[in-house]
């Protein structure tokens, strides 16, 4: 299961459902962590030519509020999409995430 540590006000803010997306920057160490959990896969564009990354189907993500194996944690169902996030959650403005949906938490 994929652990993705959380700051404390965004950790709070899901368990009282006031917030329904984490962000995670496009960057490499994401998209193979995002394809090794299938939340991305990879296939060819149209033409067969590039590999693209496109978004697979919904995993469970386990979010800490820490790095520490006692801190507190919970699990939830998660889909991912890539876009702009909101700024009151965290976003810079204008900039492109993966947004990982909370579905549901367990």
């Amino acid at each position: 299961m994929l652990i993705l540590p959380i700051k404390k006000q965004w950790y709070d803010m899901i368990l009282a459902g006031k917030k329904t997306e984490e962000y995670r920057e496009i960057k490499p160490y994401y998209t193979k962590r995002f394809l090794s959990c299938h939340l991305l896969k990879e296939t060819l564009d149209k033409a067969g030519e590039d590999i693209v990354m496109v978004p697979d189907r919904p995993v469970m993500i386990k979010f800490r509020n820490g790095y520490s194996e006692n801190s507190p944690s919970f699990r939830a169902i998660c889909s991912l999409s890539i876009g702009t996030g909101k700024i009151e959650w965290g976003a810079e403005p204008l900039k492109h995430y993966y947004i990982l949906r909370i579905l549901s938490i367990e």
